[in-house]
């Protein structure tokens, strides 16, 4: 007579389904001494709401004929959460953030504001999950679903792609040492600025203002790339390195 789920949270409230034979007008369903709630009924199953409980517990229905065998159900503790390793990212999601706690192993969702998403339970104390889009650039509450309840208490912060529109100057010598302004949206978060791919030396002015010192480059066009938490911005051949004169 299969149970179904065979697990759920020590504070009750758990639907259950319990499978067999000639468990039509069942009057009784225990989850050790404590009665549930009987929802449904026929020849072949009985519905139940869990009641409150700890540990590992043997659950039978009763009906005229007499009561069953027993079958184990386990209380589940509640969740707790205590760090999400990368608090803010794209907009867009896709990128793998971990969160750590306790009674996480039956962890079957993780919500990031109302977006869903599926985790990969690593362990009771940490599980893996690929943040899904957002509505919007902004926080939102995290919280994690297992079968002993829910555990919140984390934000996560969604953040827009940035935006590059002008670069001040255009050119340099091929040297390097030119500071460049750059204009744009979504730089608060910058993490990098490369010019042909080589990091350079920045500071962040505001949301839509930065200063990069070029470095070393070869003599031409070269893409220059804006990353932030939020992703990256290129401004194709936004940057020409010139040959110093020799006389």
């Amino acid at each position: 007579m299969p149970i179904s789920p065979n697990q759920g949270s020590t504070a009750g409230g758990t639907a259950v389904t319990i499978t067999g034979v000639n468990l039509a007008g069942a009057t009784s369903v225990k989850f050790g001494t404590k009665s549930a709630t009987i929802t449904s009924n026929t020849p072949t199953m009985v519905g139940v709401t869990s009641p409150s409980g700890t540990g590992v517990v043997d659950v039978t229905v009763t009906t005229a004929g007499g009561t069953s065998n027993p079958l184990s159900f386990y209380y589940i503790g509640p969740p707790f959460l205590s760090d999400l390793n990368a608090d803010s990212g794209p907009t867009a999601g896709g990128n793998t953030v971990t969160l750590t706690g306790t009674g996480l192993s039956t962890a079957t969702e993780v919500l990031f504001g109302a977006n869903s998403a599926t985790p990969t339970v690593v362990s009771d104390t940490t599980l893996t999950v690929t943040v899904p889009a957002g509505a919007a650039a902004g926080s939102v509450a995290v919280s994690v679903t297992t079968a002993g309840g829910v555990a919140g208490g984390l934000s996560y912060v969604y953040v827009d792609a940035p935006t590059v529109t002008q670069l001040t100057p255009t050119s340099g010598p091929s040297t390097g040492g030119t500071s460049v302004t750059i204009t744009g949206t979504g730089f608060n978060t910058t993490q990098s600025v490369t010019f042909d791919g080589v990091p350079a030396p920045f500071a962040v002015l505001s949301s839509t203002t930065l200063v990069a010192v070029t470095p070393a480059g070869s003599p031409g066009a070269v893409d220059v790339t804006v990353t932030t938490t939020g992703g990256g911005a290129t401004a194709s051949g936004g940057y020409t390195y010139v040959n110093s004169p020799l006389v």
